[in-house]
């Protein structure tokens, strides 16, 4: 680097955008934030700005720095053309974002051009520094990048939304970002026992305070009273909610969810299968709908057993084409890929379980959570369908140790203990030592590699 590119660097990294908020490459699936974002587009959801603003951001860390610019031109035109009496408190975040771009691109003159404008429009704002005007509209754009972001970044993005509403309270778009983020806490906290000490049920009621006809914020609320129980009045809402917008894609989503998880499986697929029509290259619906053929299947298994075997085998098999379907539109659909792996193993067809689970414990180049959720899920393979404590207890350990709070580091947890409560030999001391001492003492996990290794001697 020469010192015009040192200089100029110094002046990027005080900027507020997604080059200086985002986790990086390491951190992130930047395929799977790509296909995120731009079906967000392509649906025509409302902020449209930001999901460009965060697009340039992933296509430039791959390389894409031309397409970039593309998508923050059409961030500024939609902002220009929507937010004209307050363009200058809009476009911040975008102006920084092109900054960044063309810094990768080699364009130094470009880069500080960009930061001349931002120097310009920062000298309106009292409190603000050369390159940066830490505003209300600021915080609430850097919240929804981090909630888009993943899980280690939700606490972040809260403590953004809650800053934003601190001046302006009634921004409809900060409290559905705020409800949204507490959502997620709480499911993983799994703190909250009742519906008064739920503040994201609190905070979807005051969405739906300041805009009564919010659609989206009513099924949110609605899956949060099926948590607690409160089914009438989450049933009205849902039904209120397809009733006014009945061709919303995330609507159809929301409810969809809702109808599974209170076992009406019929109106979910029904609903998905509407949803489909308008997004026939959705891999997240064709997903939804072989959970729901899973959970159609695993009923009938219970009810009748082997007697209604031709039933189960075509449930197995519409399970498989939706997952196949799905990670085949979305390579990176984790998920997917060991949800179709599960019902492979539900169907004894285990050397092809074992043949997606080995090409999955092989990535590398793809996000902790879903490190987390391959090996909690090889685990759960190892010791219920091969019958090898001592390689699920390997694997919940593997996916305990990647120090990134998720539901499947949770879960990997939850395991390890269901199995240290139910042994009372060194196995169960080391499993709460190494929960306890993640950090430490190589005994432990020696120990544990030694009587893990009796066991399996024993077995043969």
């Amino acid at each position: 680097m020469n010192n015009t590119q040192d200089l100029l660097k110094v002046k990027l990294d005080q900027l507020q955008c997604h080059f200086t908020w985002a986790p990086q490459r390491e951190n992130i699936d930047l395929d799977d934030m790509k296909q995120k974002l731009q079906d967000s587009i392509d649906l025509n959801m409302k902020y449209k700005a930001r999901s460009y603003n965060h697009l340039a951001f992933v296509n430039c860390l791959q390389g894409n720095c031309e397409k970039a610019i593309q998508n923050l031109k059409e961030a500024e035109k939609i902002l220009r053309k929507n937010h004209e009496d307050e363009f200058d408190k809009r476009i911040i975040i975008t102006y920084g974002n092109y900054a960044w771009v063309y810094y990768h691109m080699g364009q130094l003159t470009e880069a500080q051009s960009y930061l001349d404008k931002l120097e310009r429009i920062c000298k309106q704002f009292p409190d603000a520094s050369r390159y940066t005007a830490m505003i209300p509209e600021v915080y609430g754009e850097k919240g929804w990048t981090l909630l888009n972001s993943g899980v280690q970044c939700y606490k972040e993005a809260m403590d953004c939304f809650e800053t934003a509403l601190e001046e302006d309270p009634n921004n409809t778009d900060w409290n559905i970002g705020y409800a949204i983020v507490l959502s997620r806490l709480e499911g993983l906290s799994g703190a909250t026992e009742s519906v008064d000490s739920s503040q994201s049920l609190r905070q979807w009621r005051r969405v739906l305070k300041l805009d009564p006809n919010d659609t989206e914020a009513m099924v949110q609320l609605a899956l949060k009273l099926q948590e607690f129980n409160q089914y009438e009045e989450a049933d009205r809402l849902v039904k209120q909610a397809l009733e006014k917008s009945p061709g919303l894609p995330y609507v159809l989503r929301y409810a969809a969810k809702f109808y599974r998880k209170a076992r009406n499986i019929e109106k979910a697929l029904e609903l998905l299968d509407k949803a489909l029509k308008m997004s026939p290259n959705s891999a997240f619906l064709y997903h939804q709908k072989g959970v729901c053929y899973k959970n159609k299947m695993k009923t009938l298994k219970k009810s009748q057993g082997s007697k209604d075997s031709g039933k189960i085998a075509k449930l197995i098999n519409d399970c498989k084409d939706c997952f196949t379907k799905a990670f085949k539109l979305k390579p990176s659909f984790i998920i997917a890929k060991l949800d179709y792996a599960n019902i492979c193993s539900i169907n004894g067809e285990y050397c092809e379980a074992e043949k997606i689970y080995s090409e999955l414990l092989e990535l590398e180049n793809t996000c902790p959570e879903n490190k987390q959720d391959i090996r909690l899920q090889v685990g759960l393979f190892e010791q219920y369908y091969k019958d090898s404590k001592s390689n699920g207890i390997k694997y919940f350990l593997e996916g305990f140790k990647i120090k990134h709070d998720s539901y499947a580091r949770n879960n990997c947890r939850i395991n390890l203990e269901k199995i240290a409560e139910n042994s009372q030999d060194i196995v169960a001391f080391c499993i709460r030592g190494i929960i306890h001492m993640l950090d430490g003492e190589e005994c432990f996990e020696k120990i544990l590699e030694i009587e893990c290794g009796k066991i399996v001697t024993c077995s043969r």
